[in-house]
């Protein structure tokens, strides 16, 4: 049946009433988003305010006492504020193409908190194994919640063989100790006092003022063995939190003396992806052997690459060749 004009007018206006239902209902849906999205805002200003005020405001001290009886070792805080603690395996004989390790040169296992929050610290460390200790010590330090970032070697024609095991950890330092010394006990680490203190340069038979100048960086006698860190330019962060020099992000440079002015030398570069290549050419002109490139952290940013290297020769003239390779690099200006 037709129309009449009665339909349509009366199906102008439920037309022109559901568009004014869909308008309104629109202008209501965008009200409640506008809102949601101020409250959204307001309150991550607010948790922004909040951790801005956290971070300004000084952290309550940790007992790093608490550290030493969990681990069995006493340790040191660092002046970046990392609080350390080394523990050489001073219970292996490893020798590299005949040369006896000294412990300061190659093997020593340590590990590192900083304070993140009035009760928490995060973990890093380096432990040295034998290859027979891997196995039992990452299924206890799983079992104690600490990670693994890495295991590798460092050296290369080591008798015996060793591994080295990048682990990391978040929690009270307490705990966090208590599971790495349970780990470690699977070994024969040694715990309890630490060493006697360092001979002075002096007695070392090579020319450490020499070398620190050559370098441009000077180190320390430790253990027998005359040890530069050189830390990079930038900052480097973990998970969000700035991770001090002190915890593994120094270069390391070791020379053992061995006799007539010469030295081993290893360590490692700690290098960004663009700086690995031009470094293993500068070590490779300078007589020194590229051993290992491998990470050690997982979420580190920028994400770095560590080499370690190996030479036995005159100790003056590796520290030219580590030098040149110091000079690819962006590392913190001595001073």
């Amino acid at each position: 049946m037709p129309e009449g004009p009665g339909w349509a007018r009366w199906r102008r206006a439920g037309t022109a009433g559901l568009a004014a239902l869909l308008l309104i209902a629109g202008a209501r849906a965008r009200e409640r988003a506008e809102g949601e999205r101020e409250e959204e805002a307001n309150e991550s200003a607010t948790h922004e305010r909040q951790e801005q005020q956290q971070a300004q405001r000084p952290l309550a001290p940790i007992d790093w006492k608490q550290v030493d009886a969990g681990l069995g070792k006493p340790g040191t805080l660092q002046p970046d504020g990392a609080y350390k603690v080394g523990m050489p395996r001073s219970d292996l004989h490893v020798a590299v193409a005949g040369l006896v390790v000294k412990p300061a040169l190659a093997l020593g296992s340590w590990v590192a908190f900083k304070q993140v929050s009035d009760s928490d610290a995060m973990l890093m460390g380096d432990l040295v194994l034998l290859e027979s200790e891997v196995q039992p010590v990452l299924g206890k330090l799983q079992e104690g919640g600490i990670e693994q970032t890495a295991l590798h070697n460092h050296l290369q024609q080591d008798t015996p063989h060793v591994m080295y095991m990048h682990i990391a950890g978040h929690g009270t330092p307490a705990r966090l100790a208590a599971a790495v010394h349970a780990a470690l006990a699977l070994t024969k680490t040694p715990f309890g006092a630490p060493p006697p203190p360092a001979a002075p340069s002096g007695s070392l038979g090579i020319d450490t003022a020499q070398i620190a100048q050559i370098l441009g960086y000077h180190g320390k006698v430790n253990g027998g063995v005359y040890q530069v860190g050189v830390p990079r330019a930038e900052t480097v962060s973990v998970d969000g939190n700035a991770v001090p020099p002190s915890m593994g992000l120094a270069t390391a440079i070791n020379f053992q003396p061995t006799g007539g002015a010469k030295a081993a030398i290893t360590g490692d570069f700690v290098l960004i992806a663009s700086e690995v290549n031009p470094v293993i050419r500068a070590l490779r002109d300078g007589g020194i052997a590229v051993t290992a490139v491998h990470s050690h952290m997982l979420t580190d940013s920028p994400h770095l690459f560590f080499m370690h290297y190996w030479a036995n020769a005159d100790a003056v003239q590796l520290a030219h060749g580590l030098r040149a390779a110091l000079d690819k690099m962006n590392v913190k200006k001595a001073g």
